[in-house]
């Protein structure tokens, strides 16, 4: 696996729960534990998302310049450092 789609999925798995304490807290909350594990998740998904933005580009249309968006690589694109 690359170091793009590593980082990619570390991403993933850190939104992942983010959204799951997001459900969580929605039921729970007053559970000042998982509230804590939900801002820490929130700082981790913002690093890991501006670490893969800074490296290879957004992740979306909405960020950076909507022409920047239309330049290869795409995300799913594979690249020189993904041997």
């Amino acid at each position: 696996m690359s170091k793009r789609e590593t980082l990619l999925r570390r991403l993933s798995a850190a939104q992942f729960a983010l959204w799951e304490l997001h459900l969580y807290l929605n039921t729970h909350p007053t559970d000042l534990e998982a509230l804590a594990m939900h801002e820490q998740y929130e700082v981790k998904c913002a690093r890991l998302r501006g670490e893969y933005e800074e490296k290879y580009g957004p992740l979306s249309p909405m960020k950076g310049e909507g022409a920047q968006w239309l330049q290869n690589p795409w995300p799913w694109d594979p690249t020189e450092d993904d041997g």
